[in-house]
């Protein structure tokens, strides 16, 4: 489970591998169940739960369809009044603290590794594409490679600095973009 802390709110963020939609056996009950529709199991389930001064403001449960995501320190976004997750392969916008689901994007065809906040927009780092998202969730602009935007060690495969983006691939070649999607490399 991950902590977060604002000025008023801890959000707790956790797997919820075993949540079953209109199953009575859950072990977690959700005010809202924002899944996407499918026939298939979603291999990222996430518990996203909303406190203040330790009481359980409210809860909502996300799932995507694609490659399996995790929890970590570049996948989500705290802003003031909204959550921005990384599930799978899509992007889940809530706000804060009701939890409403704002908006849903999937930024890649498989999966959606981190997100950073750039303006007032979102890149994505995704398996096969580099996108930017606006505030509402709407693609600006995606960029593909030869291959997958990981490297075989995981490290140094995504950059974001002050003028461009910068991502590898599996087999180690450079992508350079500016914030416009344009390639510069």
């Amino acid at each position: 489970m991950t902590h977060y802390t604002t000025d008023k709110y801890r959000i707790d963020i956790y797997a919820d591998q075993t949540f079953t939609e209109g199953s009575a056996d859950n072990v977690n009950q959700y005010d809202f169940v924002y899944f996407d529709k499918s026939e298939y199991h979603f291999p990222s389930v996430f518990g996203i739960k909303i406190y203040q001064d330790d009481k359980l403001l409210r809860s909502a449960v996300i799932g995507s369809i694609g490659g399996g995501t995790t929890i970590h320190d570049t996948s989500t976004i705290i802003e003031n009044d909204r959550l921005v997750v990384c599930c799978s392969d899509t992007i889940f916008c809530l706000s804060i603290p009701n939890l409403t689901l704002l908006w849903r994007t999937q930024a890649d065809q498989a999966t959606c590794f981190e997100i950073y906040k750039y303006q007032d927009s979102y890149i994505i780092h995704g398996e096969l594409e580099i996108s930017r998202l606006d505030k509402d969730g709407e693609i600006l602009w995606q960029q593909s490679g030869a291959d997958i935007f990981t490297t075989l060690d995981g490290k140094d495969s995504f950059v974001i600095s002050d003028n461009y983006i910068l991502a590898t691939d599996w087999e180690n070649r450079k992508y350079k973009f500016d914030f416009n999607g344009q390639s510069i490399l």
